[in-house]
This record gives structure tokens, C-alpha cells and sequence, in this order.
């Protein structure tokens, strides 16, 4: 299973916990990810908003690069995921545009390789019982809430999720892992994550009524697909006892029994590994 790697800005800066533990995750189930050569920013979030052709064309030269591959580009963030399926989209549907791409990045765009978000290629190019047959430590005991974010899943003819408003991928995961998820509004609620500079005080009111969300339910901790929600959610939440919030690649090294897994949750802002001892987990 050979793929190529976008791992995007967000991986290897606010999200580095997310890269490393996607690469040791990968590794360990025989999933190959080739770094794309010489990858840009895909623009995220401000290009679209201030010009539309930069905003594909950014994400539409990664999309080249990695045609030129001939795997399947593996993105982690949903942000840089959705931009590049916008960008391969358009060049697969629109030939004027097509033309003009091909033009300005000197390629033949033949709609081989297409991007892929982490947490798809996760689940259904690999089956439950592969997932279940590395599980060396089970997360029994622990419930999770399993955090989507409006960007993996939305616009649903873009991403082609399993349910726009009630996906259940993750929530498959966490249960081969030994996990118990739990049912809960937020799945897809909005964070804030545009707004994190700009209107902090909007980005606190949301995650606080998310993490909260996560509470009532009777969940232990959020788990999350998205660099920028994490984040927001590991930050901003004003809940007195705050909630703990993994990446799912985290709770997957930790379930493998991987190295290195308690350094990464040390970064974390909502230390989660009192929680994770007192589960006797770590």
C-alpha cells in the first residue's frame, strides 16, 4: 500500500503531534507514504477568500506533483484535503481550466491520483480486523467522542463522506481500538477555526459549547481528524474541568503500543495523560 504524502504547513507546525503519529501509525500497518517533492501551501484558509483562481491553483500544483507520482495523495488535514479535491475537481471537470493549469504547471493533467483524507484511507482501504489484529494495548474503559469538524464532511458532493451529518468512520476506529464512542450532537459542529485570529472570543464560545456537548454525553475526551480543531478545542475550551482532546492518529499509536506516544501528548495545552493513567492506559 503505497501512497503519497501531503502532510501540509499545519503537520509540521501547530499539529506536529498529528504528522509524527500519522507517519508511526502508517508505518506500523505497512501503509507507505512517500512525501510529495517539493509540496506548497495549498492556501488555506485565506486564498479562496481574496482570489479564487490562486485558491485552486495552489492546491492544483500538489495535485500535479502528485500525478506525476501515480499514487494517491494521503492529506491529514481536512482543510488542505478539501482545497485539493476542490482543485482535482475542477481540472477533471472544467477543460478550459484544465488547459490553463496544464499551461502555467507544464503537466498533462490524466485524473490518475486523487487526494485522499488520512482518516478514509484508514478506514476503507484497510479492514476493521487489520486495525484490531496491531492492537496491543485495547482502549477499554475509554469513551470517546469523536470530533469530524464541518470542513472533512462539508460540502458533502465534495467530499463524498459517509454522512454529512452523522458520520460514523471514526467511531469504527476508536471501537477496533477497544474504545467506546459515544452518541453526541457535535459530530460536526464548527469550531471556529477561520476565526481563531480574528475573533478569538467566537472561537472560545464554540469550542467551550463543544467540549461541553462532549461532557453531557458522558465522554472522557474529544478525538479529532483536524490540526486546526484540535487545536482550537485543546485552547480555547473555558470549561472548568476541561476536556482532553487526542488525534486519532494518537489514540491509534497508544492502542499499537508505539514509541514515543506519551512525548506527543505532552504537548498537548489539556494534559491528557492523567486521564490515560487513570484508565490504566499509559
Amino acid at each position: 500500500m503505497k501512497y503519497t504524502y501531503y502532510p501540509g504547513c499545519t503537520s509540521e507546525t501547530t499539529a506536529v503531534e498529528f504528522g509524527l503519529s500519522t507517519e508511526a501509525v502508517c508505518d506500523a500497518l505497512g501503509v507507505e507514504l512517500v512525501e510529495l517533492e517539493d509540496w506548497n501551501c495549498c492556501g488555506a484558509s485565506s486564498a479562496h477568500s481574496l482570489d479564487h483562481e490562486l485558491g485552486l491553483a495552489l492546491p492544483g500544483r500538489n495535485v500535479a506533483l502528485a500525478q506525476e507520482a501515480g499514487w494517491d495523495m494521503v492529506i491529514p488535514c481536512p482543510a488542505c484535503y478539501q482545497h485539493c479535491r476542490d482543485a482535482d475537481i475542477r481540472m477533471r471537470e472544467d477543460a478550459q481550466w484544465r488547459k490553463k493549469m496544464e499551461r502555467i504547471l507544464g503537466f498533462e493533467y490524466k485524473g490518475e491520483a486523487r487526494a485522499r483524507h488520512l482518516l478514509e484511507v484508514l478506514s476503507s482501504d484497510l479492514d476493521e480486523d487489520a486495525l484490531r489484529r496491531k492492537v496491543a494495548r485495547p482502549l477499554k474503559g475509554l469513551k470517546v467522542a469523536s470530533y469530524y469538524g464541518c470542513v472533512l464532511v462539508r460540502p458533502p458532493e465534495l467530499t463524498g463522506w459517509d454522512d454529512p451529518e452523522h458520520p460514523e468512520t471514526m467511531d469504527h476506529i476508536m471501537a477496533a481500538l477497544g474504545a467506546e464512542p459515544v452518541e453526541w450532537s457535535f459530530k460536526v459542529d464548527c469550531c471556529g477555526a477561520s476565526l481563531t485570529l480574528s475573533r478569538g472570543d467566537i472561537v472560545a464560545a464554540l469550542s467551550t459549547k463543544i467540549a461541553a456537548g462532549a461532557v453531557e454525553a458522558g465522554a472522557d475526551c474529544i478525538v479529532s481528524a483536524c490540526g486546526m480543531c484540535e487545536i482550537n478545542l485543546d485552547s480555547r475550551q473555558a470549561l472548568e474541568n476541561k476536556v482532553p482532546v487526542f488525534y486519532f492518529t494518537e489514540l491509534m499509536a497508544l492502542a499499537f503500543d508505539l514509541p514515543n506516544v506519551e512525548k506527543w501528548l505532552g504537548r498537548h495545552i489539556v494534559d491528557p495523560r492523567p486521564l490515560l493513567r487513570d484508565r490504566g492506559l499509559l
